[in-house]
């Protein structure tokens, strides 16, 4: 028994031994390579907990530019209206008058509709934003039966806390009408509307959108609204005067006019409005816009 509890005594010994002797070989290499003596600053070296949480950091969803950020796209009309006359044609408060609840839109003279349309490039612009780390909400999905009325279409951007919000649509005007638009709130402070607040986040929205669009579409600004501007403020629009949000409207061209009814009905051209769309959100919730 005295000689087993010999034998683990120098091995507990020798152990001993090895471990200052390492102890030492690790202080002597960190000494100051000029042969003071002094020895330098030894670099730690990261735990297991600490290097999980250094490659949480560099996640991809961290890295992302839009991060945190909350898109309220909003397809303009709905494929459905038609069947609901009745009910979107039921006014509704805008703050400055009451307006009908929503359209049917327009369509082009072949017969593709505006509503389909803007949920194509909303759903387009959508998948752009959520690679870029947004969180994005459309206002109706082709989920609906009709609507939404105007008003809840503001409704939604605004209980989402939006930080940008933008609603899709294309015009109806005459043949020989080109280009594309923004539409601008206006300062408004009547009844339930109250815009003030919004006003200049909401430029600085449509101007990025409006450089962004053109940049990706090679589209002109509207040769018919704007004074070639491409942007205009109104005070009639109840998705604008009833948001708390940035928010802008967006009219991607003349469905009624041939040249731009080719680009607005081509898959191919409808990703590059997305494009821009996507472009310039992102360029004012950088800061860019």
């Amino acid at each position: 028994m005295s000689g087993r509890r010999g034998g683990v005594l120098l091995i507990a010994a020798a152990a001993l031994i090895a471990t200052a002797f390492a102890g030492w070989l690790v202080w002597d290499s960190l000494r100051d390579p000029g042969g003071g003596g002094t020895p330098q600053r030894a670099l730690a070296l990261p735990s297991a907990a600490a290097a999980a949480s250094q490659l949480d950091s560099g996640d991809s969803k961290a890295a992302l530019p839009l991060t945190g950020k909350v898109v309220v796209l909003d397809p303009g009309h709905n494929a459905n209206n038609h069947n609901h006359t009745a009910e979107i044609a039921k006014l509704v408060d805008m703050g400055t008058a009451r307006k009908a609840c929503d359209t049917t839109g327009t369509a082009t003279n072949s017969g593709y509709s505006e509503a389909a349309y803007t949920l194509d490039v909303s759903r387009r612009a959508r998948a752009l934003l959520i690679k870029r780390g947004a969180t994005v909400k459309l206002t109706q999905n082709g989920d609906r039966a009709f609507g939404p009325c105007i008003n809840e279409r503001a409704g939604i951007g605004n209980a989402a806390h939006a930080d940008a919000a933008v609603s899709i649509h294309a015009d109806g005007s005459a043949t020989g009408n080109r280009g594309f638009h923004v539409i601008l709130p206006a300062a408004v402070h009547q009844g339930i509307a109250d815009t003030r607040a919004i006003v200049i986040p909401s430029r600085r929205l449509g101007t990025a959108l409006k450089a962004h669009f053109a940049a990706a579409t090679k589209s002109a600004p509207s040769n018919y609204i704007g004074g070639g501007t491409g942007l205009k403020v109104r005070d009639d629009l109840g998705g604008l005067n009833l948001s708390t949000v940035p928010k802008v409207f967006i009219e991607c061209g003349n469905m009624r006019d041939p040249q731009d009814a080719a680009h607005l009905t081509d898959p191919k051209w409808r990703q590059r409005a997305a494009q821009g769309i996507a472009d310039g959100i992102t360029a004012f919730l950088e800061g860019r816009g």
